[in-house]
């Protein structure tokens, strides 16, 4: 008789590790041993016996218990948080949890498929050396986003889609079926639709193909794809624009405060095409201004829940790239309708205020109007009116108004930007006397050819012109949030929050701005502000203006949307909110809603449909605002591409434990020295230092050093830009580089 072959035994490593981790990742849910040996591919009688031994041993360790016959839970611990990924480097993370000081470790293994921004369940395990928290991920309770852009590699029977952000640690799976037609090496939009459990990767589904990598307008698209946002409006929503009455009609005129035959201007950028804002300025008989701030009537045409106002919500913002804006509204609306174009007239929503010489508000009022612009200004032309007062000036010719009378426009706009000026310059200052904060970070902006390749690079700075404009926007937004903010009863509206700094960071940036000489007094928020508003001032001009600007901005809490008030510490007002620009703001969409309904005497509006919505806001236009710092270093890589022969003089921005990061003075870009391609020495990171120290020549490079560099590698599909190391500029002869 033949001998029964042996059933070859199943070896089980770790068994009661394994068996915690499987009850960890659902603790709601109880196990039987058959559920949990499936789980684990187990299935003959020994191994089944050795689950049930494991199962009883932790169950009288209390680690696990029996809520039925022969079925098991997790007891119940403290020791499960709620926060949200932050993927590292090799693919670990920490969890961000809001109540806790330290952020939790997580090993790869454990993240057990979360993803960089995801909000996660983490069990608390133990403690890394020097008491870190340690954990793994035991419930994906939201994925951050399922859409990535990458690049397609097509095999005969499958593709993957290798992903651009650094933070995702794997590639995505695609199906045959699934590929939609991409050629391989294209840069794709992928959907996660799955990920099995025993799959290293998540199987996904090409939405898009957006280009081969390196052409502009992939490059662009990729950009917006990689963010969620949209480059074009759906044709229901076109539609629907373009069927809109944008005329202006008498019936509705008489619902509204006529202003047209009151001096009215724009000044904007030059190449501006959507005028959200006007000011009309105005002698009165006393010897006071009336000033007014005329806002586009954005809110009569987007009506809640119509087609337009849905799309508004969902993008939230324009986005502005280097170039091109993606707009929040169709273009009927945003360069035309609701633009505030000159020499024709437009329904506005307006704030209105009796201001005296020295700048202080006698009156206010607030509602609908219709105007007439008078003049469009680029801040360049109203630049050089005020910067030449006694000039005479030929802006532009009388015209015929609306009632056919004669009216003189070009020296007393010119009279009007003069003393508007002299106005903003008082409000400012009294701004900077109750300890607002002076940020005035120098923009960079690139000369475009037609292909949209960059020929140069220059600073936009802000000068009076600007200024005057800031000045009377603060005022009607800051106006606009005390009149509905001070109203009793209590009245839901949303306001934009600026909280104080955090007193760590500031700690850093005193830490960092010693190196360069200067000092803080950081005794209270005045103080805080009273001594940031000085570095910033005496920073300017010099070679570490950009770093400590940034490191100052970077030192500050967020600004964001809410409904809970607590006040703009960088404006140093009790009360803002955005009115100003619902061309291209769906806030201040809202806002103009609201600022009517109450002037309509209607009840409060419901805070937590507003405090959604803020959120939203606040998400789309961080989102947006890392859409745009992209395309900025996407077109200063495709610019430093044509300089690959050339050597820069530069200032170190950052030093970190692989390379020193480098910013070209003359254009702003910033790369990176990698410390491995520094040959003269094996430099180290000193993280108290804020250096790179040479281990036998004692070099150090430090932050704030000025050092020449060379364009090592320019890579556009990657937005990395590599530099080699020529020296410091103590050491180095330009001249002979």
């Amino acid at each position: 008789m033949p001998r029964r072959k042996k059933k070859k035994k199943q070896n089980i490593e770790n068994l009661s590790q394994t068996i915690l981790e499987i009850l960890r990742k659902d603790h709601s849910q109880a196990y039987t041993y058959k559920q949990i040996a499936s789980k684990l591919n187990l299935d003959n009688p020994s191994s089944r016996n050795h689950i049930i031994k494991k199962l009883k041993d932790l169950q009288g360790k209390g680690t696990i218990k029996e809520i039925e016959r022969g079925k098991y839970i997790i007891t119940p611990s403290q020791n499960y948080y709620t926060g949200k990924v932050d993927i590292a480097g090799r693919g670990q993370g920490y969890i961000i949890v809001e109540d806790l000081e330290d952020d939790i470790y997580v090993k790869n293994k454990n993240l057990n498929k979360a993803l960089n921004g995801d909000i996660v369940e983490v069990y608390v395990f133990k403690r890394k050396r020097g008491g870190k928290s340690e954990g793994e991920v035991t419930q994906i309770l939201e994925r951050k986003r399922t859409e990535f852009v990458g690049t397609i590699q097509v095999q005969e029977n499958f593709a993957f889609v290798e992903v651009s952000d650094h933070k995702m640690y794997t590639d995505i799976f695609v199906p045959k079926n699934k590929i939609n037609g991409a050629k391989n090496g294209e840069k794709v939009l992928v959907a996660m639709e799955d990920w099995p459990e025993r799959a290293d990767s998540p199987y996904g589904n090409v939405l898009k193909s957006l280009g081969m990598p390196g052409e502009h307008n992939t490059e662009i698209h990729s950009i917006l794809a990689q963010y969620g946002l949209p480059y074009d409006f759906p044709k229901e929503v076109e539609d629907f624009a373009n069927k809109l009455d944008t005329s202006i009609k008498d019936s509705e005129i008489k619902n509204r405060r006529d202003m047209r035959e009151v001096l009215t201007f724009t000044i904007d950028p030059r190449d501006a095409k959507d005028f959200d804002d006007a000011l009309s300025f105005e002698k009165l008989e006393n010897g006071n201004y009336e000033i007014g701030i005329h806002i586009a009537d954005v809110s009569h045409y987007v009506k809640p829940g119509n087609e337009l106002d849905d799309e508004a919500y969902e993008r939230a913002t324009s986005v502005y790239l280097v170039d091109r804006v993606v707009p929040m509204l169709p273009e009927i609306l945003s360069n035309n309708a609701c633009s505030l174009r000159p020499n024709e007239e437009k329904y506005t929503f307006s704030a209105v205020f009796e201001i005296n010489k020295k700048a202080e508000v006698l009156k206010k009022w607030f509602g609908r109007t219709v105007i007439y612009s008078d003049a469009r200004f680029a801040y360049e032309e109203a630049q050089h009116i005020i910067e030449n007062p006694s000039e005479e000036t030929h802006i532009i010719p009388a015209k015929t108004s609306i009632t056919n009378k004669k009216r003189e426009v070009d020296n007393s706009i010119a009279d009007a930007i003069l003393e508007m000026d002299r106005l903003a310059k008082i409000l400012r200052q009294k701004r900077m006397r109750a300890g607002a904060i002076s940020f005035d970070k120098v923009e960079v902006k690139f000369v475009l050819d037609e292909q949209n390749n960059p020929e140069g690079v220059y600073f936009k700075e802000s000068k009076d012109a600007n200024k005057l404009i800031e000045e009377f926007m603060l005022l009607a937004n800051r106006s606009v949030a005390e009149f509905i903010g001070k109203q009793e009863p209590k009245k839901t509206f949303v306001y934009r929050v600026h909280d104080e700094p955090d007193d760590e960071k500031i700690a850093a940036l005193e830490n960092i701005i010693k190196r360069f000489g200067y000092k803080m007094n950081t005794k209270d928020k005045h103080s805080t502000a009273n001594s940031l508003n000085k570095l910033l001032k005496d920073v300017q001009g010099k070679k570490e203006q950009n770093l400590i600007d940034t490191l100052a901005i970077r030192s500050m809490s967020k600004a964001v949307y809410t409904t809970h008030n607590i006040g703009h510490y960088g404006l140093a007002f009790d009360y803002y909110t955005h009115f100003t620009s619902p061309i291209r703001r769906y806030p201040d969409v809202m806002v103009h809603r609201l600022l009517q309904h109450y002037l309509d005497n209607g009840k409060s509006a419901k805070e937590e449909e507003y405090e959604e919505k803020c959120s939203h806001s606040s998400d789309m236009e961080n989102l947006a605002a890392n859409a745009e710092r992209d395309s900025v270093k996407y077109m200063q890589i495709k610019y430093m591409m044509d300089h690959e022969e050339k050597n820069f003089l530069g200032v170190i921005s950052g030093v970190t434990d692989w390379g020193i990061y480098v910013e070209i003075i003359s254009n702003k870009c910033e790369g990176m020295v990698r410390l491995q391609d520094l040959k003269d020495d094996h430099y180290e990171f000193d993280r108290d230092e804020f250096a790179a120290i040479g281990k036998k020549s004692k070099n150090v490079y430090r932050l704030g050093d000025e050092v020449y560099v060379s364009v090592k590698n320019a890579d556009l599909v990657k937005k990395h830009l590599d530099f080699n190391m020529l020296g410091h500029r103590s050491e180095v002869n330009p001249k002979k580089l």
